[in-house]
């Protein structure tokens, strides 16, 4: 079988450990529901790649429940895209074997995310936080996607993905799998810490006013937005200026992307306000954007079952996309599935 026609289809996922922040927000799931209608797209609860490093199996449990409650607070429409965690549908963890016997080793010790993330320690971190880039190339052309919305940090996974599937097309002589496209966001793809704005914002941070958190209340994003890090001066008249104050940019770049515009309009909007007028204003708007998907991820979170049917139900139309597309792998590679 080669084909080279292959139907428009997104997918992406986040991992749930941790909690959602807004970075998760604002660099993927806002993104997710802005694409549905656009394409065929699967959204996952990426929890195998969760257990890279060790996890609490309660708070695991807990935490893919609120990544899925994040996804739909959000406006994302179970109806419209597939919403499933990524171990209720097992042949992610089938090609990603498959896919570990097509990467090469000096591809995986390229991966900057691995270095970053293991340190001075690599020779004590699991096999999984090594190879985990296989599983992810597996979790996209498990469904032959096409396109996956993914911050510049995430790039490298998807070149991986699409050399990956070059190589298994080069070496089986078929053209079975897609050369899939990142879609990099814009502003606020990667949304910085509040207290340090070189920093990536992360669940893991040691204080909780770096951070916007997913379940926040009004009056906690207020705080923390009027509380964050800034310089002395006010803000510039134009978005150049602003390449070498990382926390002004961080907060203009967050404005732009909760209220659908651009850092260019922001500063055509702000520039010259001084922070005792801006941060109030840009807390006021994230009010007005995230408390809503607060209430509604608690209001979720009361009712585990609804969640959970949510998930299986979006696992059965995953499994039923997948099945051929591993099948045919199997007889490609001449394995008896």
């Amino acid at each position: 079988m080669t084909d080279t026609t292959f139907t428009p289809r997104v997918f992406s996922g986040i991992k749930p450990s941790g909690g959602l922040q807004l970075g998760n927000y604002l660099g993927a799931i806002k993104r997710f529901v802005g694409m549905q209608g656009e394409m065929e797209a699967l959204y996952c609860v990426v929890d195998l790649h969760a257990i890279t490093v060790w996890q609490d199996p309660v708070e695991l449990a807990h935490g893919t429940r609120e990544v899925a409650a994040g996804y739909l607070a959000a406006g994302l429409d179970p109806t419209k895209s597939i919403l499933f965690n990524q171990s209720r549908v097992s042949a992610h963890a089938e090609l990603g074997w498959i896919f570990n016997c097509v990467a090469r080793v000096g591809w995986m010790n390229r991966m900057t995310q691995f270095k970053d993330k293991a340190g001075s320690n690599a020779e004590k971190v699991s096999l999984g936080l090594y190879a985990y880039p296989s599983l992810m190339a597996a979790d996209i052309l498990l469904y032959h996607a096409t396109h996956v919305p993914v911050g510049d940090d995430q790039k490298q996974h998807v070149e991986l993905t699409r050399d990956i599937a070059a190589k298994f097309n080069h070496d089986y002589g078929v053209d079975f799998f897609p050369l899939t496209e990142p879609v990099i966001g814009t502003h606020a793809a990667r949304v910085m810490n509040l207290r340090d704005g070189t920093k990536k914002m992360s669940k893991s941070g040691e204080s909780d006013m770096e951070r916007i958190n997913m379940r926040d209340t009004a009056d906690q994003i207020a705080k923390k937005f009027r509380k964050a890090r800034t310089d002395p001066e006010p803000l510039p008249e134009a978005v150049e200026s602003l390449k070498d104050r990382p926390e002004a940019r961080n907060l203009v770049e967050i404005y732009a992307s909760l209220s659908d515009t651009t850092p260019e309009a922001v500063i055509a909007e702000h520039g010259g306000a001084g922070w005792g007028t801006f941060k109030p204003a840009l807390a006021d708007l994230a009010v007005a954007k995230l408390a809503p998907i607060s209430d509604e991820m608690t209001r979720l979170m009361d009712d585990p079952a609804e969640i959970d049917r949510i998930l299986a139900e979006g696992a059965d139309r995953a499994a039923a996309l997948a099945a051929p597309i591993l099948q045919r792998t199997y007889e490609i590679v001449g394995l008896r599935g």
